[in-house]
């Protein structure tokens, strides 16, 4: 038999040793491949298996370098958060997803702009208690047909005066007692009174509206401070959602300058107050990049907790994020000052970057840096109710 003699197809035959042979080479290449691969994740700080981690510590969008992010703007990479940041000065001052001169826009692009298009008006919610909003129906006792009932729209006057942006619920008490308020023309100082939406009620000879209640979601970028006014004429938080509503809207708690992350804003007194009050233990969680690799010993500590200048403070959980230990995400309800750099000042390490990744059961998804979006009404409800 000749060896040489070629096939049907016209090429030669393979000898088994020959196919086995470039099988393993073919194997070996896609050893190499997933190798090479794994080194380049590794180099990058993160690896593509990121098994026993919580969901709630895994890396965001857009907050590391060398990374691909996917926002309402499309999938783009970057080497730095300023890019985003630039990125979002640029839309501010172009509109958004418009190319310079603006004029050679194709189908496609117009296409995408329409799906990528802000929202501007608030949306309206309904937030009465989840119990109360099955159809009026209340529970009758055996024998008893169901009757339906109908929802009261009365509120407290002090309440309302609240929710008008005049003043807080309990300074209204002290208008109501003083005799400033009137509805319908009649002067009110009971407490307890309650108001219906076809009421009018007056601040001496100011006619007050309710107010309706905006909830908007901040993607805080560095070097913006929270406070709606500063002297200094610094930039602040006020300055990215300036344009998200015409209520007046305020931040709940605060951010420190050079921290990135979740920030909350509303004009919803109630909602307000019960965010930023110790008693509520509000979970904050945080992804914190260190100066140097954390130590089992003081990851130890911080899990058990550190005495501070100001009393104990414990995270509710840790977890390492990266192979350098330099990534630790932590999940605490402790609202004091600066209280996550210093734990980890405290135990001999500078925090580079601080960010704040979920705020109270709700993340940062599908918000880029300096960007922001308003709560749906399912998590305005969770916020409100059970919280």
């Amino acid at each position: 038999m000749n060896k040489n003699r070629k096939n049907e197809t016209g090429k030669m035959p393979h000898t088994n040793g020959q196919a086995k042979s470039k099988n393993i080479n073919k194997k070996k290449g896609l050893f190499n491949k997933k190798k090479d691969r794994k080194d380049q994740d590794r180099e990058q700080g993160r690896e593509r298996k990121q098994d026993g981690k919580p969901a709630k510590f895994k890396s965001g969008p857009g907050n590391y370098k060398k990374n691909k992010y996917k926002d309402n703007r499309g999938e783009r990479s970057f080497d730095a958060k300023n890019d985003r940041k630039s990125d979002h000065r640029n839309d501010q001052k172009n509109g958004r997803n418009s190319q310079r001169g603006g004029s050679n826009k194709n189908a496609f692009q117009k296409k995408q702009d329409q799906k990528t298009k802000r929202e501007t008006t608030p949306p309206n919610y309904n937030l009465q208690k989840p119990e109360s909003r099955s159809n009026g129906r209340t529970q009758k006792g055996r024998g008893q047909a169901n009757k339906t009932q109908p929802q009261s729209d009365k509120i407290r006057l002090n309440r309302f005066i609240a929710n008008s942006g005049v003043c807080s619920r309990r300074e209204a008490d002290k208008l109501i007692e003083m005799g400033l308020i009137s509805v319908n023309g009649k002067v009110i100082t009971e407490m307890g009174y309650q108001v219906s939406p076809s009421d009018v009620i007056k601040y001496r000879k100011r006619v007050l509206k309710r107010e309706k209640f905006v909830y908007v979601l901040l993607n805080k970028p560095k070097d913006y401070i929270t406070t709606t006014n500063d002297p200094q004429d610094r930039k602040t938080v006020m300055d990215l959602v300036k344009n998200s509503c015409d209520e007046r809207i305020y931040p709940v708690g605060r951010l420190d300058r050079n921290t990135t992350g979740l920030l909350l804003f509303t004009n919803d007194g109630e909602v307000a107050k019960k965010l930023s009050h110790p008693s509520h233990d509000v979970k904050k969680v945080y992804q914190v990049e260190l100066d140097k690799p954390l130590e089992e010993e003081d990851f130890d500590k911080i899990a058990e907790g550190v005495i501070l200048e100001d009393g104990y403070a414990a995270v509710d959980e840790i977890a390492v994020l990266n192979p350098e230990r330099t990534l630790v995400g932590v999940e605490i309800h402790i609202g004091r000052n600066r209280i996550v750099r210093r734990i980890f000042a405290h135990l001999g390490y500078e925090v580079m970057k601080l960010d704040r990744t979920m705020y109270a059961g709700i993340n940062k998804k599908d918000i880029g840096r300096g960007d922001w979006r308003y709560l749906s009404e399912k998590e305005v409800i969770r916020l409100k109710y059970f919280a």
